[in-house]
């Protein structure tokens, strides 16, 4: 399995710390220093995010010279699809990839390297020839805009990547390592909203409708800066790889505190930390894919590059996974 396009789409919106402090009380220096965070994207009413997932996955199917129609599987990971029935057949028929199945999968802040990983058994087991990985959120429309807390955090976009199966005997998919834990689901979630009217007779119906992100800070905080050192530590021993052999570390984009936290354990050069939390905020299943994008089309990530990401958030769930950027043939 090869690596051999990537994409990325943002909404034309911008929302500045300094706008935020027109809502709430806060203000640029305070989100800053606590999170990374000077601005974020915010879709607006002439936008989609089947439309972003759409532009981001022409731009990864341009970079890998392939035309949709020889697409053969279609996996967006977002949280928030435009159709809770799903939103991956909607892009693809927005693609013309017809001759790909496209399905959704959910897991929040995990959601792209769950696909990525998942998407790669397809690949590596001869079930499929390409497949286009999209994370995609817009989580901008399940923030509490009250909530200073939580409102400076999160923005909107979308990123793919393209992956062919190949003959070589060297796979792009080194090693990876999944986990969750639903006993701590509490810190991060979007629960549905307990709204329940009359029926027929003395029956009730639970009225669909979901609540604004709930977020408890510190302990997610804490989780991920426990968690994600200690599981990239085993990813990293079971394939015996140093992490002074990395070329690059990508990390979901939540706070450039757990960016630096991670990197220190391991004695990782801030140099080789891929970030750019500081124009996106944290964008959920969107910010690998999207930051992966940023760096192969800035030229920093070569080809043969080894990297190192994670991805963690709600459920909680959290993995890990190392490979090689291989480019377009």
């Amino acid at each position: 399995m090869s690596l051999v396009g990537s994409g990325s789409a943002i909404p034309a919106q911008i929302v500045t710390n300094d706008q935020l402090s027109l809502l709430v009380d806060t203000n640029d220096e305070w989100v800053r220093t606590r999170t990374g965070i000077r601005e974020r994207r915010i879709i607006g009413p002439d936008e989609s995010l089947a439309d972003l997932c759409s532009d981001a996955s022409k731009s990864a199917l341009e970079m890998a010279n392939w035309d949709a129609s020889n697409v053969d599987m279609i996996l967006i990971a977002t949280s928030t699809p435009d159709d809770l029935f799903g939103l991956a057949p909607k892009v693809q028929a927005k693609l013309g990839a017809a001759n790909a199945v496209a399905f959704d999968l959910t897991a929040a802040c995990s959601g792209f390297l769950f696909a990525f990983i998942t998407a790669a058994q397809f690949l590596q087991n001869g079930s499929f020839k390409r497949v286009l990985i999209i994370g995609a959120d817009q989580l901008s429309g399940w923030m509490d805009w009250s909530d200073r807390r939580s409102c400076v955090l999160f923005g909107d976009g979308a990123g793919a990547i393209a992956l062919e199966a190949i003959d070589q005997t060297e796979d792009a998919l080194i090693g990876f390592k999944m986990k969750s834990d639903g006993s701590r689901g509490d810190c991060l979630n979007l629960p549905q909203t307990r709204n329940f009217v009359p029926l027929v007779g003395s029956h009730l119906n639970q009225k669909g409708g979901f609540s604004n992100i709930q977020m408890n800070g510190q302990e997610v905080y804490k989780f991920a800066v426990r968690e994600v050192p200690a599981l990239l530590e085993k990813v990293l021993n079971n394939c015996e790889i140093s992490p002074e052999s990395l070329d690059w570390l990508l990390l979901h984009q939540a706070n450039q505190r757990i960016l630096n936290a991670v990197a220190d354990r391991f004695a990782i050069p801030q140099q080789k930390v891929l970030t750019n939390l500081a124009n996106y905020g944290n964008t959920s299943a969107a910010t690998i894919p999207l930051m992966l994008d940023e760096a192969v089309r800035d030229g920093r990530v070569e080809k043969g590059n080894l990297i190192a990401s994670s991805g963690f958030g709600a459920g909680l769930s959290w993995g890990v996974a190392l490979f090689r950027w291989h480019g377009p043939s």
